[in-house]
């Protein structure tokens, strides 16, 4: 999939280079200068989830949020999954595992529903663009919601 989508990117930017040159140019250039923008923050985020995972070893992390560790499980992961950036073909790929290893399904749902919904690193980001007030407020009922969709998923799962 990611060879088809390269592929057709690479096309696409052939034909805007063939049509309009000077434009092609300007565009790459923008987005270069918004990549540079972002990488300090993106390898800091790196950086922080290779040591997490160089220190912590699986039995310590089962132990945390695993199906035993009840709501403090599930406020543990929701603070991970809150100050962790990882997109979500990682991410759903790593709950598989971790619910195999023995995590439970509500720590996992509050891990997941954070890691998509609470953006704690891409704050000032954010901020920049939707203002200070909207971005807490967004940030603090998707947190909050996380815990819903954890209790949700926890009956569900209790019924199955």
């Amino acid at each position: 999939m990611d060879i088809v989508l390269y592929g057709a990117t690479a096309i696409l930017l052939g034909i805007s280079f063939m049509k309009d040159k000077s434009k092609t140019r300007k565009a790459l250039h923008k987005a270069w200068k918004s990549f540079e923008n972002i990488l300090p923050q993106f390898l800091v985020v790196l950086i922080f989830v290779a040591v997490l995972l160089t220190v912590m070893d699986s039995e310590m992390i089962m132990k945390i949020i695993g199906s035993d560790s009840g709501w403090v499980g599930v406020l543990s992961a929701a603070i991970v999954g809150a100050v962790t950036l990882i997109p979500g073909f990682v991410a759903f790929p790593t709950a598989a595992m971790l619910l195999e290893g023995g995590a439970g399904y509500m720590q996992i749902a509050a891990f997941i529903s954070t890691l998509m919904m609470v953006g704690i690193v891409t704050l000032p980001v954010e901020m920049s663009y939707f203002g200070r007030r909207l971005t807490i407020y967004r940030n603090i009922l998707a947190f909050v919601f996380s815990f819903l969709v954890a209790f949700i998923i926890g009956q569900v799962v209790t019924i199955l």
